[in-house]
């Protein structure tokens, strides 16, 4: 006699286990913790075997037959259902596997240790934000350009063109990493250049005037926050280069004798078909500069960091505190940036100081050329921007000193 589901509902535990009948070799098996498990008898190849078909109330008296009906589809086409079982679930831990979140998170850990910390987090955040939720668990092996693209321009209909392309290129990163590992034959976002309409051009807010470039040094010179980030506002503009270079900066890296920065190639954006290129970056101090690094040395000179972190010396100053200082300061992201730095100082170095733009260009690790094409060598020019960088610093003192 068949099951019904008021009989089930009353199966209590007993001493041993026992099992309930519903016909077709199927039974629910009740044991002595109250748990109720359906299981399938049936023969294949003249052996006897048992199926599992879930766990009751999980799967109800209906679900359960229906188990067992497809089960009997599959031993009639000569199918064994056991072994038909088993083979799905090695495709699911195969397609886990090799699903495009898994490969992208064994990406990003094997390939982020050369960038910065809060770069690594942006692009992880990017691929759990805008991709995996929609082809995540996709196989890379099944990954095409028409599912690529609708992640892309779901994107784009959000108006974020340029984070659409920086998701392609880190698509394309992930893909070519699966066709290397032989998770993939080739990476499908390749046939997608073009696909995407091109972002605007975006350029850092920068005070390229000399009136409200005064009011911006003496708020900075007035600024009551840590030493630590009160150092970093007044050296960043006596120095040119990007915030990630100041506040990684180390003090074996320092000479004052000689007044030289040298920043690590390693740590430039300077690259070439994703590897990195060229040579050590080489910073001219003026005498305002070494002081401020005199000074601040006896505060962090015993560690690595010349701008240490609050939360350790062992970890530079987060990237997010000289953003966070010019809020503070009240100092709109549409009017200056951290950033801006560089602009300001390619902008009046050469209207207000009639320096050359060559030597301007060197000094912010841009690479100049000669009539010839040349590249000019880094170390060239050192004595010109020397003069380069004591005769801005002066300048940026006289503006904010003069009423």
């Amino acid at each position: 006699m068949a099951l019904t589901d008021t009989e089930i509902r009353k199966s209590a535990p007993r001493e041993t286990l026992y099992k309930l009948f519903d016909g077709g070799g199927m039974f629910l098996e009740v044991r002595p913790n109250g748990a109720r498990y359906w299981r399938l008898k049936y023969r294949y190849a003249g052996k006897e075997k048992l199926l599992a078909l879930g766990v009751y109330p999980g799967v109800t008296l209906k679900e359960a037959r229906e188990k067992r009906e497809a089960a009997k589809k599959k031993l009639a086409a000569g199918v064994d259902p056991g072994e038909a079982r088993k083979a799905e679930k090695r495709t699911q831990f195969t397609n886990a596997e090799n699903s495009f979140e898994a490969v992208a998170r064994e990406w990003h850990a094997k390939f982020s240790g050369d960038l910065s910390e809060s770069h690594a987090i942006r692009n992880l955040r990017r691929l759990e934000l805008h991709v995996f939720p929609y082809i995540g668990k996709r196989p890379t092996m099944e990954l095409d350009a028409p599912s690529i693209l609708d992640v892309l321009q779901r994107i784009e209909r959000k108006g974020t063109l340029e984070t659409a392309h920086r998701v392609r290129s880190l698509i394309g990163q992930v893909m070519r990493y699966a066709v290397v590992t032989s998770r993939a034959l080739r990476d499908p976002s390749a046939d997608l250049r073009g696909a995407i309409p091109p972002a605007p051009t975006r350029h850092h807010a920068a005070i390229t005037k000399p009136e409200p470039l005064a009011d911006f040094l003496r708020e900075i010179y007035g600024y009551t926050g840590t030493p630590t980030v009160s150092a970093a506002l007044k050296l960043a503009p006596l120095v040119f280069q990007r915030p990630g270079e100041l506040r990684l900066a180390e003090w074996t890296e320092f000479d004052f004798d000689d007044r030289l920065w040298t920043v690590p190639a390693s740590r430039m954006k300077r690259r070439k078909d994703g590897k990195q290129f060229g040579p050590d970056h080489l910073v001219p101090l003026s005498t305002q500069a070494i002081s401020i690094l005199r000074d601040l040395k006896l505060l962090t000179g015993q560690g690595r960091y010349v701008f240490p972190s609050m939360r350790g010396k062992a970890r530079p100053m987060s990237d997010m505190a000289i953003g966070a200082a010019f809020r503070r300061m009240g100092i709109d992201s549409s009017t200056a940036t951290p950033h801006g730095w560089r602009a300001t100082a390619r902008t009046l170095a050469v209207e207000k100081l009639g320096i050359r733009d060559e030597i301007v260009e060197m000094q912010l690790s841009h690479e100049v050329r000669d009539t010839h094409g040349r590249a000019y060598n880094r170390t060239e020019w050192l004595n010109e921007r020397h003069e380069l960088m004591q005769r801005w610093s002066d300048y940026l003192d006289g503006l904010r000193i003069t009423p």
